[in-house]
Parts: structure tokens; C-alpha cells; sequence
């Protein structure tokens, strides 16, 4: 039987035989007996190997560096008195990886700008691990949501010649001192958006999770050139039907994550200074708010704050500080903000009948701000080709688009999840490139 760190305590019975594999932690002691502390990945918990004398050369087990993997055979001890749960009592034990001298995890702390430069060993920092375990669970449990509600998994294309989102910020594919591979201009996608669209017109409900690319020349904590999008799109639904879907994945997705790893939330909530889980409980038990942007802007102007940019206007773009006040101080719950105006939105919005707004909505968070951004989309073709001049974007490029306005397309609503972000949310993250295990960032390519 394969032994899992993490179910051990489940699957394992006092005096049990057991065979378990990892790689040293630390390892004290002296010349009558020796704990090693082995981590197997699988938790941010270390399980405690116990070795005597009697039947190890100790002097021998001293020299043994952290970060070497070992194989250790003995018998598994409950220890209810003790710090730990349990432990083994080791009777074979053998060091088949040791370490040199130049590996860098050691027991001390290691600032995280450190950690960066050695993305490839990082994750074996009990701070990474934690991050990453959550990480891959969040994933998990997205996929295990839009599942059970019959959602269709698409792979949208990676390389495209349709800017989604018209920011202007590509990374060229073709090399230009060469013929270029495709017939036209190709970049890596920003968005698998436009193509989700298509597919909805169809299945229905579909969503999206891939990589996605930016080429912003940013340093910010936030901005990263390559990170992961979660978009479902739906066909039929309107702008609030999308809201209280997204609203629906973020709590039970945050809700059973936070179930399966309660050692590394206790963890990251004691580097927080117990303010991790707090947050994560209120922004679980707060009703959300759905308010116009014309609202907003009216609470806006009335706080009794001096914003950084303190020019609260209709037409404003709001800031980070502008909705961290909204969900931090005046609501103090989730803010959906709908219907903002069209001049600073995609073309893709579908017009609302005032025709200065679009049919958005981004879902803001207590202690972040955005985390969501969605919209009901245009399904009718006159309005979308007068959006697509606005925006200068050419009708012939994007005929397939037009395309699927005619061809039966009666609508359909969506939304955006920048993955990372929502890591950095759920784990107290405050800097991107760690919440992404090998980042990439304006000037910064590891590896």
C-alpha cells in the first residue's frame, strides 16, 4: 500500500508495518537516537522518523543533509501525548538522493525576493508548498463545479489572430526576420473568450481554463505575462444569471478547498497574523451586493476619504482604493458593480438601452478589490460592427465572430477569473509570481 503523508493517520493502524518516501526536513539527535522530520509533498506537515542506535549507525545518519531522499521501512506509532500525531519507528532506512552543500532550503527562513531566483526548488519551503497545495486543489474543485452543473470543457486556442479584449498588448508569435508561419499576424491569446463564445452557441455552457498572455511591460505584485483564465460562457443567460454564477463558484470552490486543507490554512493563517481565515469566513458568510457603477460613483463621492485620485466622476475607471472602499468600509461585504460606461468596456458588452452603458459587472472582494469581471455579450450585429469602429477593430478579421450573430447566436453571458489572482486571494498571497509555481514577469524569465 502506497502511503500518503496527508491520510496517514486514516489509513494506517498502531504497530502497522509501513513503507513511506520523502525527503528530509530536518534531522536531530544525538549518538543514542535520531528524529528525522520527512516531508512526502502531499502536506505542509512533516512526519517524524524515529532511528536508535540499535540498529543504525547514527554517526553515520548524522551526516544526512536536508533535502535528500530517503526510503524508510518500520513500524507506525500513534503519539497522542507528544507535539506530533504519530511517528515511525524506523528499522530500515536508506538515503538513495543525498544533497551537496549548494542546496539552498535550509532551516532558517528565506525571504520570498530570495525565493524567487530558485523557482525550481522553492516549492519545498513549507510557505510554497502551502500555496501550491491549495493551488492545485482550487483547480480541482473548479473543474469538479462546472461539472456537476453540465459544463462543457473547451481547450480554446493558445495561439490566435483575434484580440479579445483590444489592449493592444500581444506577444507576436512569428519571427520577424523570417517568413511568417501563419497567414496573418498570430499572438499568443489574451483571452479563449471570443472562441468560448462560439462554442456556447451550441453546447450551451461551456468554460474555459488556460493560459492566457499579456505583454505589459508591468512590475506590479499583480501583473504577470503569462497566467491562467477560468471563463464560462453560457448561452441564453443575462447579466444577472452570470453574476450569481460566479458569485456560486467562488464560495464553493473557496468553501471546499478550505475542507480539504485545514494544516496549511492554519499554516498561511499564522503568517497572516490570523487575519487569512477571517477573511476568507466573512467574505463566505456576506450576502453580495449588486449595485449600479451610477451608485457607486454617488458613495464615491460622498466618503469622507482623500483618494489618491479624488476626481469621482461618471466615466471614471474605478481604482483598486475606490473598490476597496466600497466591499472594506461601506458595504463590508462582496460588490458586484454592473452596468458601466461603454466607452471604457470591450465591444463585446452588450449596449443597455440607455446607450451609454454595457451590460458589465465586476465582482469585487473585501481585502482585494476585483476578482471577476464578466458581462452579458452583444448578439446584435448591427450594434456590435458600430462597437468594433468605435474601437477601430477590422469587420473582415473578425467576420467569423459577426458570423455567429447571424447563424443562431441569441445571446449569451460570461466571465473571467484571473487564476492566480484568486490564489493570491484565497492564500494571503501578496505577490503574484507566488502564486504561480515558475513566473513570468516583464525582465524575468527563469528557467
Amino acid at each position: 500500500m502506497e502511503i500518503v503523508f496527508k491520510n496517514i493517520m486514516e489509513i494506517c493502524q498502531d504497530n502497522q508495518e509501513i513503507e513511506v518516501k520523502g525527503w528530509i526536513s530536518s534531522n536531530r539527535g544525538n549518538n543514542k537516537i535520531r528524529f528525522i522530520s520527512l516531508n512526502d509533498g502531499s502536506t505542509v506537515d512533516n512526519l517524524q522518523i524515529v532511528l536508535s542506535n540499535e540498529q543504525f549507525n547514527l554517526e553515520e545518519v548524522a551526516k544526512w543533509k536536508i533535502g535528500s531522499a530517503i526510503i524508510v521501512k518500520g513500524q507506525f506509532k500513534l503519539t497522542p501525548q507528544a507535539p506530533q500525531p504519530c511517528e515511525i519507528k524506523a528499522v530500515e532506512a536508506q538515503n538513495i538522493r543525498p544533497t551537496d552543500d549548494d542546496y539552498p532550503i535550509q532551516r532558517q527562513e528565506i525571504n520570498l525576493e530570495t525565493l524567487r531566483e530558485i523557482p525550481h526548488v522553492r516549492h519545498r519551503t513549507n510557505y510554497l508548498r502551502s500555496i501550491m497545495l491549495i493551488r492545485s486543489t482550487l483547480a480541482q474543485e473548479i473543474h469538479k463545479f462546472f461539472e456537476k452543473k453540465d459544463f462543457i470543457y473547451v481547450h480554446t486556442p493558445i495561439i490566435t489572430s483575434n484580440d479579445g479584449e483590444g489592449a493592444g498588448e500581444q506577444f507576436i508569435v512569428d519571427d520577424e526576420n523570417k517568413e511568417p508561419f501563419f497567414s496573418k499576424k498570430a499572438t499568443l491569446a489574451v483571452t479563449g473568450q471570443l472562441h468560448g463564445e462560439a462554442y456556447a452557441t451550441g453546447f450551451s455552457k461551456i468554460y474555459t481554463f488556460g493560459p492566457t498572455f499579456r505583454a505589459e511591460k508591468s512590475n506590479t505584485k499583480r501583473h504577470a505575462a503569462e497566467f491562467w483564465m477560468i471563463e464560462p460562457e453560457v448561452a441564453f443567460y443575462n447579466l444577472n444569471q452570470i453574476i450569481q454564477l460566479a458569485n456560486d463558484l467562488l464560495k464553493n470552490v473557496i468553501k471546499n478547498t478550505i475542507k480539504k486543507h485545514p494544516k496549511e490554512f492554519q499554516f498561511l493563517d499564522e503568517k497572516s497574523n490570523h487575519t487569512l481565515i477571517k477573511q476568507l469566513d466573512h467574505f463566505l458568510n456576506s450576502e453580495l451586493q449588486i449595485i449600479e457603477y451610477q451608485k457607486a460613483i454617488e458613495i464615491l463621492q460622498k466618503a469622507d476619504v482623500q483618494f489618491e485620485d479624488n476626481n469621482i466622476h461618471f466615466g471614471l475607471d474605478l481604482a483598486t482604493e475606490h473598490e476597496k472602499y466600497l466591499t472594506d468600509v461601506y458595504f463590508k461585504a462582496p460588490v458586484a458593480i454592473i452596468n458601466y460606461p461603454k466607452e471604457f468596456k470591450a465591444f463585446y458588452m452588450y449596449l443597455n438601452d440607455d446607450g451609454k452603458t454595457v451590460a458589465a459587472f465586476d465582482l469585487l472582494v473585501p481585502g482585494v478589490g476585483e476578482l471577476i469581471g464578466g458581462s452579458q455579450r452583444e448578439a446584435d450585429c448591427h450594434k456590435l460592427i458600430e462597437r468594433m469602429k468605435y474601437y477601430n477593430i477590422s469587420e473582415q478579421d473578425m467576420k467569423w465572430y459577426l458570423d455567429l450573430r447571424k447563424f443562431g447566436d441569441a445571446g449569451s453571458a460570461g466571465f473571467g477569473i484571473g487564476f492566480e489572482r484568486l490564489v493570491m486571494y484565497v492564500t494571503g498571497v501578496e505577490n503574484i509570481r507566488d502564486a504561480i509555481p515558475f513566473p513570468r514577469t516583464f525582465g524575468n524569465l527563469k528557467m
